[in-house]
């Protein structure tokens, strides 16, 4: 899932909370020097609600007029003609409010003017503190990696431009008007060429895809020409497709007309250009699923600790070994991390694999799913008749998914969200089952939940799970759950 970054005067709330807390202390500060300090400006009504008036005014005026904005790439000097302009325009309006309600003679000329003379300084330093805040927090956060498609001659251009508050690294170069696999231009390798760049897109963990090539310059002399061009808008073409198939968000320097998908503009490394994804999160609402899977990976975990102490002993008896099982995993945009269950197969599961590939339920092999597998701790064959063991019950009745909620906890995986495939499975995707990755994975998801592991087609597996990335929805993640704890009671269908 694309999280779509804050626009507008909302992205730097923070500076303008700040820019407002400052004129509240300028205004006491003011008042005191004035009036003497036995009393605080909001003892008296009058200056009370011009302390509520001057809180609104400097809020409208960052809004309206823009002031905050480009604020952690401003240099000194312009931080202060904008800071300027910010305390110009709230003296203004302040005046303003004060003629219109006749009553200007109940405040004092002086308060007023000092109000502003020390919104000034503490505005404008309370700015240039802030800053190297912001950007330190900016380098400690996690970055989304970047795959950067740009014609050679524009490669120095963007990354000189690049900030480390975008909250993404450049990982990786694909040159469009040659092949210069495995070189290094401006500091970025090049991973490859635009033969194969969708092959290497499926293959690693790639989060999003920066396109800038002379096909969107903004000069005529820039351009390559007639043939040159078409020959390079058919290799973009198709690797935007491609990417369009793997549901990777796709940044385009200029407007395009629509692509599928969500389309909307925003800046990247600052350019204005056109994204397309196959949906896209606020941060707000990223915010409320994070904290769901933090509830809910806190019960979930001390559940799982509780059910390990049960059925642990027994597992260890039948089959010597560890209780917990650690595999390999691929996450969101083909991030691997290490997933936890509770060990329901015997130790050399892996190895017998190959031996039973013949009897996989999921023709294409894209899954793995057996009627009766007997790697599985207990499951044996006996006078004709197959039998279970505790392997089997705590697969039944999923107490084996327990320690997933370990990952959800890192926030490797969530309570909802698509399940996560094995390295093997993974190198076997094509582009459009690797759309699946484009959500962190989940314990549960809209496949388990229609019906789980009856469905043997991993075509039907990757259109419920596209069709669960496209409509999602705080609500939908909610309903999943219920219907997981309804399938689980029933046994429906698991595994």
């Amino acid at each position: 899932m694309y999280k779509r970054s804050v626009q507008g005067w909302l992205k730097h709330l923070d500076f303008i909370l700040l820019d407002a807390i400052v004129l509240q202390i300028s205004y006491i500060l003011a008042y005191c020097i004035r009036h003497g300090w036995q009393h605080l400006p909001y003892d008296i009504q009058v200056y009370r609600t011009l302390a509520i008036v001057l809180f609104i005014v400097d809020i409208l005026v960052a809004a309206l007029f823009s002031t905050m904005h480009n604020v952690l790439r401003r240099g000194p000097w312009n931080e202060f003609v904008q800071t300027l302009k910010q305390c110009a325009l709230v003296l203004v309006l302040m005046t303003l409010y004060m003629f219109s309600v006749q009553t200007g003679d109940a405040y004092s000329r002086i308060t007023i003017y000092l109000t502003a003379g020390f919104h000034l300084i503490f505005g404008y330093l309370t700015r240039l503190a802030w800053k190297p805040l912001v950007r330190n927090l900016s380098r400690s956060r996690a970055k989304r990696t970047m795959i950067l498609v740009a014609d050679e001659a524009c490669v120095e251009k963007i990354v000189s431009k690049a900030d480390e508050i975008d909250g993404f690294d450049y990982t990786g170069l694909v040159l469009t008007n040659r092949d210069a696999e495995g070189k290094t231009i401006a500091g970025l390798k090049v991973v490859a060429n635009m033969t194969n760049a969708a092959e290497y897109i499926c293959r690693e963990w790639v989060d999003e895809i920066f396109v800038y090539t002379s096909l969107f310059l903004e000069t005529e002399s820039d351009v390559q020409g007639p043939e040159a061009q078409s020959k390079e808008s058919t290799g973009i073409d198709l690797l935007l497709e491609r990417c369009r198939q793997m549901a990777i968000p796709i940044h385009i320097r200029l407007p395009l007309s629509s692509f599928g998908g969500k389309s909307f503009i925003e800046k990247v490394g600052g350019f204005d250009v056109l994204t397309t994804t196959a949906n896209y999160a606020s941060p707000l609402q990223l915010a409320l699923k994070r904290g769901l899977d933090i509830i809910g990976g806190i019960f979930g975990s001390i559940a799982a600790l509780i059910v390990m102490a049960i059925v642990g002993p027994k597992i260890k008896k039948e089959s010597p070994g560890p209780i917990l099982f650690k595999q390999t995993r691929i996450g969101k945009n083909g991030k691997p991390f290490t997933f936890y269950k509770i060990r329901s197969m015997y130790m050399d599961a892996e190895e017998r694999k190959k031996e039973l590939l013949q009897q996989n339920r999921v023709a294409d092999g894209m899954m793995f799913k057996l009627d009766f597998d007997p790697r599985i701790i207990g499951n044996r064959v006996e006078d004709g008749k197959q039998v279970t063991g505790i392997g089997e019950f705590i697969r039944s009745t999923s107490l084996d998914e327990f320690p997933q909620f370990f990952n959800v906890l890192m926030g490797q995986m969530s309570l909802v969200g698509t399940r996560p495939p094995t390295v093997d499975e993974w190198e076997k995707y094509k582009y459009h089952h690797r759309a699946r990755l484009a959500f962190k994975p989940g314990i549960t998801g809209l496949w388990q939940v229609s019906g789980r592991s009856r469905i043997t087609d991993f075509e039907e597996v990757v259109k419920l799970d596209t069709d669960y990335i496209q409509h999602w929805s705080i609500g939908l993640d909610l309903k999943i759950l219920a219907m997981t704890v309804k399938a689980v009671f029933k046994k429906d269908g698991a595994m």
